[in-house]
């Protein structure tokens, strides 16, 4: 496929551009408060979809009190907050191959199932610029389970799916995307992100 059909690149946010935050910080607290910590990542992303937080039908004081009520984890609220929220350290290689993208003339993008805690994070580390488009679950009340959420997105952009490239590290997602006709990447680790990178796009990517 020519790389003239590849319009815009959409990056997931953790575990892509940013460390893994959310995942991490839950398996940190399971170790600290001797939990299970293969339960308490599953139990922590099934929680933050029924309290309907990440879709922004709830609040992270619901998020909260229903993890707790499912693994016995303690703690206050700002404080597991602040917890998971450290977690997210901005990957300055990923920002940089942005930057190059968008210097080639690529529309770049987040697409992230997240809270508004992408929002005190972008307060701290400023990173929505380095992005033409931010599209988080939390504001567009859908997320990458739902893959209609890919064709609002793809329609957004005024671009067909075969235009847009999606990065994300988790498979179902990376595979609904493709259901939907975008092209992706699953990111596994750097060095291989961007040899697939630059074979989908018949160019090399400056980093």
């Amino acid at each position: 496929m020519s790389k003239s059909v590849i319009r815009a690149v959409l990056f997931d946010f953790g575990g892509v551009i940013a460390e893994e935050g959310f995942y991490n910080g839950l398996i940190g607290f399971a170790e600290k408060q001797a939990l299970d910590e293969h339960n308490m990542p599953e139990e922590g992303m099934k929680a933050v979809y029924d309290s309907g937080f990440v879709l922004g039908h709830g609040t992270a004081a619901d998020f909260w009190a229903l993890l707790r009520k499912r693994t016995g984890l303690e703690g206050d609220d700002d404080s597991l907050a602040d917890r998971i929220i450290d977690g997210f350290q901005i990957r300055p290689w990923m920002i940089e191959l942005v930057r190059n993208l968008r210097a080639k003339g690529f529309v770049t993008g987040i697409l992230s199932d997240q809270t508004h805690w992408l929002n005190e994070l972008d307060d701290y580390d400023h990173f929505f610029h380095e992005f033409d488009h931010i599209y988080n679950s939390y504001n567009l009340g859908k997320g990458k389970r739902d893959p209609s959420l890919f064709t609002d997105v793809v329609n957004d952009l005024n671009l067909q799916p075969a235009e847009v490239l999606f990065v994300d590290d988790n498979e179902k997602n990376v595979q609904t995307a493709k259901d939907i006709g975008l092209r992706a990447i699953l990111y596994v680790k750097y060095e291989r992100f961007v040899s697939e990178l630059e074979n989908l796009l018949e160019e090399k990517i400056k980093l």
